[in-house]
């Protein structure tokens, strides 16, 4: 069942980072932002479960990061910050 839930997780970070990519999705849509928050969240809770701490901090500050810019993003400001 993990590796399930891993296959999933990855492919919902991987598919928009693909849209990007080839100029599909931006990088501060909502799209974006929210599929990588579920997708990297649900590879940190499967990293919680297996004791996997390098791959936990990856995936928690990876979920922490895409939710700050959809909060942005909806109270009306840029999600992402340049310069």
């Amino acid at each position: 069942m993990y590796d399930v839930v891993q296959m999933i997780g990855s492919l919902l970070i991987l598919a928009p980072f693909v849209g990007v990519a080839l100029g599909r999705f931006s990088s501060g849509s909502y799209g974006y932002l929210g599929v990588n928050a579920v997708g990297s969240s649900l590879l940190a809770a499967v990293a919680l479960i297996g004791s996997q701490w390098g791959f936990l901090l990856l995936e928690t500050v990876w979920a922490l990061v895409s939710l700050y810019a959809l909060t942005r993003k909806a109270r009306g400001r840029p999600a992402l910050r340049n310069g």
